[in-house]
């Protein structure tokens, strides 16, 4: 596998050029005072050093050794510990986090390219943080101020970590299931027993407590998703003075086996009347954690993003040193015995499918980190709600889309190493293992559709579409004769989506039916016309530019092969769509 190389060029393209963000930032209280191009250029450079330098040359021997369980103790593979250190020391468990307790304070389009970056570098390492910052979040959005005191210094400076226990044997995507139990004490803590399952580094040896947010029920509770509640666990109680004390009644039952991310420890978590204190009020759990979901769903987004782009790196050092075959043009290395074959058509299709998909999924993450940075910071009603709306919408899709484009991706970067890639020392197979997870965890890909038409289209009447459609549509009647190469087929692809969507709208009146037979392959033409829309956008700054530097050419050439091959996808698609829910009706349970 090649050393792993942060895109920082391609990053400040994204976010100086197209976006022009410090605009942003500077328009935003509490961003303009601490963030700026200059510091945000500093920021990547060394976020790209830890996970170069540190953290990626631990992904392969990572993935072999994996995370050991003994005794309801886990510890996570040879270098982690120092690794992580080395992480929590430069700040970077909080960079997103409340500067009032300790956070770095950056803006989530700067935090979700750190998060690329060491997702790229391994995903297994990655996890520790994220769902640290996820906990976090919720903490800080809704607990009480003693309880933001007392934990979130810690774990923003990463001396403790933290986990979302939420998913049950019998409860997973249905959580209104769930039967853990709180009872109320009279020092106003509550008693948490129950068991849970699939818990990202519920135990692990990379820091002295971990910080457990658990879903479960008060005895009054309604039944239903209407009576959960989410309650504060540590592994190790806290002293009044900020000290340790006795560990909790709590423990790692087990790890899974897993087909990928073998160093992130996925526990079995039993809870045996563990002391906790409840996050918000009664019965509002699920609000409280929905906080950190539309960050933690990009954020696995950003994972699918990520591993495209190890994968792409490799493969491209690949074609051009591998030797096979000659040009169907004629030899281009005549002294030598045989062409690179990066020459070849097929290889150079898959290496522009990977570029493509993962320029367009940096531009669109980025785009979808600068609307959840605006909902939450703006002073202006009316753009703090449109974002949240775009938020709401975007959120499936970055996290559906990005992910399914990840494991495209990594396939093809696996096929062209050929036989080599289905070899374990090559790298590229662990990324497709590491990858298909992200397609699956969150919230399946299938639920994100769900949520897609069922609650941001069909569920408002289309009114969370229109602000992005609109946008889009304005920028086409902006554009300039230059731009047509573009802006006609992105013209052609946001009339068709309306056209879909109106369809749908229509005919989920008398088939409800037809919201989940559509909901796939509606997500996947809405994200490949959200790509256009970014490659729109990215031609339009690199054709201004191409005479100054070949990345703008590389950029335009990019841009072109995206239209020309990867968005008239949304034609198939949409057959299939407007086919209807029919056909899939036609068998009864047992004829499958």
């Amino acid at each position: 596998m090649s050393d792993y190389k942060a895109p920082l060029r391609d990053m400040r393209f994204v976010l100086n050029e197209v976006f022009q963000v410090s605009r942003l930032w500077a328009k935003l209280p509490g961003l303009g005072e601490v963030i700026d191009e200059e510091t945000a250029a500093a920021i990547l450079e060394e976020a790209g050093k830890i996970s170069g330098e540190v953290i990626a040359p631990l992904n392969r021997s990572s993935d072999e050794q994996g995370c050991t369980w003994s005794n309801g103790t886990v510890t996570a593979p040879d270098g982690f510990v120092a690794a992580y250190q080395a992480f929590a020391d430069g700040g970077w468990v909080g960079v997103g986090g409340d500067p009032q307790f300790g956070g770095m304070g950056m803006p989530k389009a700067i935090s979700a390219q750190v998060e690329e970056m060491v997702n790229s570098a391994s995903l297994s390492f990655g996890l520790y943080p994220m769902l640290t910052a996820g906990a976090c979040l919720s903490i800080n959005a809704h607990a009480s101020r003693e309880l933001k005191e007392r934990y979130l210094p810690n774990m923003y400076a990463g001396t403790w970590t933290g986990s979302m226990c939420l998913t049950e044997a019998h409860a997973g995507t249905d959580l209104g299931l769930i039967r853990t139990r709180a009872e109320p004490q009279a020092d106003g803590s509550f008693k948490i027993s129950g068991s849970k399952i699939f818990i990202t580094g519920g135990e692990h040896d990379l820091t002295e407590n971990i910080i457990h947010l658990v879903l479960a029920r008060l005895p009054d509770a309604p039944a239903g998703p209407k009576g959960i509640s989410l309650f504060l666990v540590p592994k190790v109680l806290v002293n009044t003075d900020g000290s340790l004390g006795e560990r909790n009644a709590l423990s790692c039952g087990s790890i899974e086996h897993k087909m990928g991310i073998k160093a992130s420890a996925t526990c079995v978590m039993n809870f045996d009347g563990a002391t906790g204190w409840i996050i918000d009020a009664p019965n509002k759990g699920l609000a409280a954690m929905f906080t950190m979901m539309n960050y933690e769903r990009l954020g696995v987004g950003i994972q699918g993003l990520a591993l495209g782009e190890r994968s792409y790196q490799n493969a491209v050092e690949y074609a051009r040193d591998r030797l096979q075959s000659r040009s169907p043009t004629g030899a281009q290395n005549k002294d030598k015995a045989a062409d690179p074959i990066i020459v070849h058509p097929d290889v150079r299709r898959m290496l522009l499918t990977m570029k493509a998909l993962n320029e367009g999924g940096r531009a669109f993450s980025s785009y979808v980190a600068m609307q959840l940075d605006t909902a939450k910071f703006s002073e202006d009603a009316v753009t703090r709600k449109r974002a949240e709306e775009l938020v709401a919408l975007l959120t499936p899709v970055a996290k559906a889309f990005l992910t399914d484009m990840g494991l495209e991706t990594t396939v093809h970067g696996q096929q062209i190493f050929g036989g080599h890639g289905f070899i374990r020392e090559w790298g590229q197979e662990q990324l497709i293992r590491d990858c298909r997870i992200t397609q699956i965890y969150e919230g399946t890909n299938g639920i994100q559709s769900l949520d897609l038409v069922g609650r941001k289209i069909v569920g408002n009447g289309g009114a969370m579409y229109k602000h992005f459609a609109d946008e889009i549509k304005a920028f086409i009647g902006s554009a300039d004769a230059s731009l047509a190469e573009f802006v006609g087929p992105l013209n052609a692809a946001i009339e068709n989506l309306d056209d879909l969507s109106a369809w749908l709208l229509n005919s989920a009146k008398s088939n409800p039916n037809e919201i989940g037979a559509a909901s796939v392959e509606y997500l996947q033409v809405f994200g490949y016309t959200a790509y256009a829309y970014m490659w729109a956008l990215m031609a339009r700054t690199a054709l201004a530019k191409q005479d100054q530097e070949e990345f703008y050419v590389s950029k335009l050439g990019t841009a072109r092969f995206y239209f020309a091959r990867l968005l008239p996808r949304i034609h198939s698609l949409t057959a299939s769509v407007k086919a209807g829910s029919e056909s899939l009706y036609l068998l009864d349970a047992a004829q499958f």
